[in-house]
């Protein structure tokens, strides 16, 4: 695989991980999502601001952008690519270049470059593209992050809980993937990074729980 191919998925996940389903849903009902509740363009400042339906279609989307980002985003450039240079493809580069594109998707949530490389906190982007990559170890991080809120009643502690089990799962049931374990540990890390004012607010006491009205941060 040429580093074109590599070059092209990168940057298109990127550009579609980087739509900002839950500023643009916001900003078509006159708000700015940045300046209320947590200040956080995913779902769940979403849901909390602009009420359930409108959270679940944001959620859906984020999902959706990482799911179609590694599932056909990527294969749409690999056949490009291909049919330019009539170049034969293994296994491992088709798998490789749907990892990357996975990564990318997520980075252009967590970093959108259409409102100044700020975003959110990747866990749907994350689930969307593990849907494609990893659906049974989705499975089993989606069975701890609702286990984790129905025992803390925090969306937060479900989504860090979430972001460790993922990458342990995927050691556990693909270690001879080294390429893979070692991206979803990342995006696992980066996950949990960018909690950090969720941690803060765990240990200080102040974390809304789920179902609690938003306070102004």
């Amino acid at each position: 695989m040429p580093i074109l191919g590599y070059i092209l998925t990168a940057l298109g996940a990127y550009l579609l991980g980087s739509i900002p389903f839950g500023f643009l849903v916001a900003k078509a009902k006159g708000i700015d999502i940045r300046a209320v509740g947590s200040g956080n363009i995913g779902a769940t400042n979403a849901m909390r601001v602009l009420g359930k339906p409108a959270g679940i279609f944001v959620l859906l989307m984020d999902a959706l952008k990482g799911y179609v980002a590694v599932k056909y985003l990527s294969v749409i450039i690999l056949k490009a690519v291909v049919s330019t240079i009539a170049l034969l493809v293994e296994a491992e580069d088709i798998q490789a270049l749907q990892i990357i594109a996975g990564i990318f998707a997520v980075l252009g949530h967590n970093y959108a470059c259409w409102l100044k490389f700020k975003g959110g906190k990747g866990i749907a982007t994350t689930a969307g593209v593990y849907l494609a990559l990893a659906p049974w170890a989705l499975l089993v991080a989606l069975v701890v992050f609702i286990l984790a809120i129905l025992l803390t009643k925090y969306v937060s502690v479900g989504s860090i809980s979430a972001a460790v089990a993922l990458p342990v799962t995927v050691w556990v049931m693909t270690p001879q993937n080294l390429f893979l374990g070692v991206v979803t540990t990342a995006l696992g890390a980066l996950a949990i990074y960018k909690h950090k004012s969720n941690l803060q607010r765990l240990m200080a006491g102040t974390e809304n729980r789920l179902g609690q009205k938003k306070e102004a941060q």
